[in-house]
């Protein structure tokens, strides 16, 4: 495990990258990407990846490292943490962990169930049945062979439904049975310090106008025409980026870029609200709440 480790957890939009790089410059740390939207390729820009003056200034892990074609789960980010700490020797140096997805952390700091991998053709079968058949049905179906999973997900997360399905047929044992199970922590959590930003509403729906009035006029058009050329199915988590729906409704001439960009703010607004919720209930007392 990773001693004295530095975790920053935080919505969107809250200050997280800006954070770590102080910190990084202050104990000449390694910053390692914690949010499954900016590990993709094309995504830069409507991710709020760090840019080239950011990474300049520290060095950075698992960013923009996967294809937007490949699918991505928590389970990938563990094993790519678990060789990263292994190929850079990074027991003995300063790591820190920022980004803004809850099950990243969870599994950084609580470990995570040993899911077997899911073989590729058992991966397109299901993704060809989503596609033609809709959440709501797989739902129906996984509730016939997983119901302890099917009532913890939401018949509209065609991702997850997929996943159990995926792992059911597989393994021949449900997702909950694996999940039941726990591997070790990657941090050692008495020594780690660990940051979620908690950022006053009003001032965070501010910063989210502004961010996204800058990444209109930083290429994200152009990073969703790049996307799009893809022809990937819309259960691919890139597809759901905050922003691709949008522009791509508006590239295809049914809204306006105006209008595109109020509604990709308004869903910020939402996805930062539902971040918030998660890390208010499902991050300890032992975490330090930072108003930024």
């Amino acid at each position: 495990m990773l001693k004295e480790a530095i975790l920053i957890a935080g919505p969107t939009a809250s200050g997280k990258s800006a954070l770590a790089l102080r910190m990084a410059a202050d104990h000449d740390a390694i910053i390692v990407n914690t949010d499954s939207m900016q590990v993709y390729s094309v995504l830069r820009v409507l991710t709020a990846r760090p840019g080239p003056d950011e990474l300049a200034k520290a060095p950075h892990r698992l960013y923009g490292h996967v294809p937007p074609n490949e699918p991505y789960s928590t389970g990938n980010w563990v094993r790519d943490v678990e060789e990263l700490i292994e190929a850079e020797g990074l027991r003995g140096k300063r790591v820190i962990f920022v980004g803004g997805t809850g099950l990243y952390f969870r599994a950084l700091t609580q470990g995570l169930a040993p899911i077997p991998d899911v073989h590729e053709e058992v991966r397109t079968y299901w993704r060809s049945r989503l596609a033609d058949e809709g959440e709501e049905a797989l739902h129906r179906l996984l509730a016939e062979v997983d119901p302890v999973s099917a009532s913890r997900i939401r018949p509209s997360d065609g991702q997850r439904i997929l996943r159990a399905l995926e792992v059911h047929e597989t393994s021949g044992k449900p997702i909950s049975y694996w999940q039941a199970q726990s591997s070790l922590p990657l941090v050692d959590l008495p020594s780690a310090r660990k940051i979620v930003l908690m950022p006053e509403r009003a001032a965070l729906a501010g910063r989210i106008e502004r961010r996204f009035d800058q990444m209109m006029q930083s290429g994200a058009i152009e990073e969703v025409e790049e996307l799009l050329a893809f022809d990937l199915p819309p259960s691919m988590p890139a597809m759901k980026a905050i922003g691709v729906r949008e522009i791509a409704t508006a590239m295809a001439g049914e809204i306006s870029l105006e209008e595109a960009a109020s509604r990709a703010k308004a869903a910020t607004r939402q996805y930062a609200k539902r971040q918030m919720t998660w890390f208010r209930h499902q991050l300890g007392e032992d975490w330090e709440r930072m108003a930024v």
